[in-house]
């Protein structure tokens, strides 16, 4: 298969004649409704004045003003709010598979996976053997896998799972004989991390199926002087109940779909939906060809921000005018701190970003390192009340080539929850000074000089 790579190096090459749109003034040349549509858990639309009512009760003490910052977001995604959830933040990888084996192992009707790495390792077989006990004991199982992440496993583990009656669909085959449809998008991945249960309860964010997480990292755990091999990825997962399920179920299918796969399996897919919770959420989704959603979704709540703009990116390899928004913010008094990888499982991903360093530290951008443990979470809190996580980095790759899905949660009582967590990562990194990172060697400007022509295709 590593005869494979130079072809497809070549293929991301070519297709490199995507770009982002001009969204330098997008919060200005939008036109929002008064009031932001909300969606209810029986999907009837509130009225103007129970919306207006709403969103004046639950942001009043938010530094953004988060009425027309909801308007904003609608207009540009096209994607309403939805009442009524309850989302629950998930840490590291052990505390999130606890999660998800408890939901699958209780499923009654259906299971839907999407995910970017499927590994045969020990989580990877007990992820498979659990799918595979449930179809055989009459659960619908229907799994998406990118072919791009699962380049390295072997075809028989993905056979074992069909021949036990689990539906597969392998995202965009590198192999040009396995296509289905017309055209051939290497370049195009599937980036989304999505577990749906009985169409009434879904988890997303940056967790895909790989031992790596079969350990936790250092996030709040109160031996900071562990070892480095008995130290997992720090990354962070959400699990989402109520009407927004619905959401995530509907983009799973239209992704089967546009695979041009068989039709999915009959099931009851979109259950009724009860209120559950006070949580107000958008499901924002984005692919290749589309409507930039999760890029215009960030740039605006950045062009918002007045006090704080918390970032937690894996690989952040920011173009031209998410750098100038974020500068912006700082040079009008927001607070601007980013926490990114002290160590990484991409090297080229870790030169490219470091090469934007002295641009955002002069611009007022406070830089942490995470220590020890890998970083891999994708999320952000801004004024304490907009929140959101999800699969998405914050790269030209994410918002140009893959198809990535983050969930937008607006209140202070989840921002609360977020800014606890980043303050926690705050404690295990590491701040990158102006002074500190002129004293780099120049063995490392030079990885950076030479990744940051790479950081298109990274």
């Amino acid at each position: 298969m590593r005869s494979c790579f130079p072809l497809i190096l070549l293929c991301w090459i070519m297709s490199a004649c995507a770009s982002l749109p001009n969204v330098k003034n997008l919060n200005t040349e939008l036109e929002p409704a008064a009031t932001p549509k909300v969606i209810t858990g029986k999907g009837a639309v509130l009225s103007v004045n129970s919306r207006a009512a709403l969103l004046n009760k639950r942001w009043a003490k938010s530094g953004m003003d988060l009425k027309t910052q909801a308007a904003l977001e609608e207009a540009a995604t096209g994607v309403p709010l939805i009442k009524g959830n309850k989302v629950t933040l998930l840490f590291d990888g052990p505390q999130t598979m606890a999660e998800m084996f408890k939901a699958i192992s209780e499923a009654r009707s259906s299971i839907n996976l999407e995910t970017y790495i499927f590994d045969q390792d020990p989580l990877g077989l007990k992820f498979a053997d659990m799918l595979i006990e449930k179809q055989q004991a009459g659960v619908t199982v229907n799994v998406i896998y990118d072919s791009v992440g699962t380049i390295g496993v072997p075809q028989a583990f993905f056979d074992r799972m069909r021949a036990a009656g689990v539906h597969l669909v392998a995202f965009n085959p590198v192999n040009p004989a396995k296509l289905r449809g017309d055209e051939w998008k290497i370049n195009n991945r599937d980036h989304r991390k999505v577990l749906i249960v009985d169409g009434k309860m879904a988890f997303t964010g940056g967790i895909n199926i790989s031992d790596t997480y079969a350990k936790s990292s250092l996030f709040r755990s109160k031996s900071k002087d562990k070892d480095k091999s008995d130290v997992g990825w720090r990354d962070t997962h959400v699990k989402v109940e109520g009407p927004a399920v619905a959401a995530f179920q509907w983009l799973f299918i239209r992704t089967w779909a546009q695979q041009d796969a068989a039709d999915l399996p009959d099931g009851n897919y979109f259950p009724v939906l009860s209120e559950v919770g006070d949580k107000l959420v958008r499901v924002v989704a984005s692919e290749p060809g589309g409507g930039f959603e999760i890029y215009k979704a960030y740039i605006l709540a950045i062009q918002e921000a007045k006090k704080s703009i918390h970032i937690t990116s894996a690989y952040f390899v920011p173009d031209e005018q998410t750098v100038a928004a974020l500068i912006a913010a700082a040079q009008r008094g927001v607070d601007v701190k980013v926490v990114l990888p002290g160590v990484s499982d991409s090297g080229l991903v870790f030169h490219a970003g470091h090469a934007l360093y002295d641009q955002l530290l002069a611009g007022g951008i406070r830089i942490f390192h995470l220590k020890l443990a890998v970083l891999h979470a994708k999320t952000a809190v801004i004024d304490g009340a907009w929140s959101t996580v999800g699969s998405t980095n914050i790269d030209m790759r994410s918002f140009l080539h893959n198809s990535e899905l983050n969930v937008v949660v607006l209140g202070d009582s989840f921002g609360r929850e977020m800014e606890n967590a980043f303050q926690e990562d705050l404690r295990d990194s590491e701040e990158i000074t102006k002074a500190k990172w002129e004293a780099r060697p120049l063995s490392d400007r030079i990885k950076e000089w030479s990744a940051r022509f790479m950081n298109y295709w990274l």
